[in-house]
């Protein structure tokens, strides 16, 4: 047996043993979409250093996941201080998630969409685009929009949609473009905590719905 089809049988045999599992939890998703673009074929091009489109789609994947895992991390003491902490949580419609869903103690909903974003190119708004160095990526907040315009309507009550940025500086340490608050990743907790102490949420608690209502994301 050759060297080539050895590796191709190797490559072959860690997709499918690991392509199809997906355990619960914050970045899982976006992990299990980088092992499905990881074919026996791309495992052999990234074995000989052999860059293809699916390899780099792959890393991007990953890069998200370690930035969810992350912000799940920073999270933690909000769940040990009574927050309803959720992560990677499907959508009631559609065939799109929420990285992180909280509820603070008082009632507020916050969606907060993970960014890892490179670190070369500051983040600005400029005549109300957001900016990463001189490229417009206004469109990327799309997602976050959407997902927190879902998770309204579906516990019937506000929602604010937060962005936890990583690697990027952004201008003046904060920015909110159309309602959406972009943040450093290290100030995501403060800053959740600062605005659940300013604000209180009218009606019933929604922690126990938001949990029932949106269960571990599985991809379509």
């Amino acid at each position: 047996m050759s060297f080539v089809v050895v590796l191709v049988a190797v490559a072959g045999f860690a997709w499918y043993f690991q392509g199809g599992r997906q355990r619960p939890g914050a970045g899982a998703s976006a992990a299990a979409q980088a092992r499905r673009l990881r074919t026996p074929l791309v495992r052999l091009a990234d074995l000989v250093g052999i860059q293809t489109v699916r390899g780099r789609q792959a890393q991007q994947w990953d890069a998200g996941a370690a930035g969810e895992k992350a912000t799940a991390a920073r999270l933690k003491p909000l769940a040990r201080q009574g927050w309803t902490v959720l992560h990677d949580r499907a959508l009631l419609t559609g065939r799109a998630n929420v990285d992180h869903l909280l509820v603070s103690p008082g009632g507020l909903v916050f969606v907060v969409d993970s960014k890892r974003w490179s670190a070369r190119y500051p983040l600005r708004v400029a005549a109300g685009r957001l900016l990463h160095g001189d490229l417009d990526v206004t469109v990327r907040l799309r997602g976050i929009r959407h997902e927190a315009r879902s998770v309204a309507k579906a516990l019937n009550c506000p929602v604010i949609p937060i962005v936890s940025m990583d690697g990027a500086p952004i201008d003046a340490g904060e920015l909110v473009i159309d309602g959406i608050r972009i943040v450093p990743a290290d100030r995501l907790v403060p800053v959740l905590r600062t605005i659940s102490r300013r604000k209180a949420a009218t009606g019933r608690h929604p922690g126990q719905l938001a949990a029932r209502l949106f269960q571990p994301y599985r991809r379509k």
